[in-house]
Order: structure tokens, then sequence, then C-alpha cells
């Protein structure tokens, strides 16, 4: 059995009336006064929508708690949403949400680089990093092999990646906006929407 991916923080991208999301959503059931919070999460960089209330709003751009314990910041998680049911702010919010994620998580992060392996017999998983061709793949793993790194700094010196974070935040926000996209290295997979018969 698969484990159950829950997100335990999240950033707010976008809250608006729930009126708004009635017109798009009308299976949801939301309240009178409640508002909606579009929030990208933490760990999975899961996109969701939630409930709040309307004199506790969420600020964009905030890290909220939305785990199971409470008190937390949305009265319930309303569902899983795609890159495409992002209302316009949402996704203007969402780089630099990525950003943060990926500024404050380093140890996660350069540890993607230390213990990253091949997908295929052909292709490297660092290889999906923009920026990180074969050559650079193999210099990060030879690299790693003398000492595992241990900054972005030390990515960049070493492994030879210019920018070790704008490369990371490029690859999520492409997993994120591209439903296609066979391989994820850090974003939970598109929730497939079963069209009306």
């Amino acid at each position: 059995m698969r484990q159950k991916k829950y997100e335990d923080f999240a950033y707010v991208l976008d809250v608006f009336p729930a009126s708004q999301l009635r017109a798009r959503a009308p299976n949801i059931v939301v309240h009178r006064g409640e508002f909606i919070a579009q929030l990208l999460g933490e760990d999975f960089f899961t996109l969701l929508e939630a409930a709040v209330p309307k004199d506790h709003k969420p600020v964009v751009g905030s890290r909220i708690y939305i785990g199971r314990d409470v008190p937390r910041s949305v009265l319930r998680i309303l569902r899983r949403v795609n890159y495409e049911d992002l209302t316009p702010a949402a996704r203007a919010s969402l780089e630099s949400a990525v950003r943060r994620i990926v500024e404050e998580n380093e140890k996660r992060f350069v540890e993607f680089f230390n213990k990253s392996t091949p997908i295929t017999p052909r292709m490297h998983a660092l290889e999906l990093i923009p920026g990180v061709g074969k050559k650079i793949a193999m210099r990060i793993i030879s690299e790693r092999e003398a000492k595992p790194f241990e900054s972005y700094e030390d990515l960049r010196k070493r492994g030879g990646i210019q920018d070790p974070k704008r490369a990371l935040v490029q690859r999520i926000l492409s997993e994120l906006s591209n439903p296609e996209e066979k391989y994820r290295l850090f974003v939970r997979a598109p929730i497939f929407k079963t069209s009306p018969a």
C-alpha cells in the first residue's frame, strides 16, 4: 500500500471569497462568510484549496500550518487542485513560494544531489535539473563520492552548477505546471480529473 502524502505546512498563493469557487466547482461545499485559500504544500508541493475564516484570512505569501492537529490556520482542506485550477494571482505567487521552500530547506535539496540515482539506463536524475548535462552530472557524482555536498555554495563550487537554487526552482515549477511531465523528482503527480460523461 502506498503511503499517504499529507502536508503539514503550506504557503498561501491566493485568498478569495468562496462565491468565486462556487462558480468553478459547484459540487464543493462552502459556507457563507468563508474564504478560499489556494495553497502550495511544503513537503510534496501539493496544490490545495482550503476554506478559511473570513475574519482570520491568511496573508498571501505566508507559511501556515495545515496539518491534522488543532489549532490550525484553515477550517478544512477542500480538495487537491492542479496548476490549471490556480487563479492568475496564485500563479503569479507560485515562483516566490517555491523559491522560499528551496531556500529554507537547503539540507533537503542538497541531499537530492548527494543521493539521486539513474532513472533510466541512459539518464541520471541529475540531468533533469536545468543546466545539468551529462558532463556536470558526472562531475557531481565524482565529487559527492569524494565528499558529500554540504550546501548550495558547495554545489556551485565543486559541482559546477551556476545557481543551484534557481535550477531547482525552475525544475519544480516545470513539474508543477506540466501535467505531461514523465519524471517527478520533487512534485506530487497531478490529479487526473474524470470528465463528465
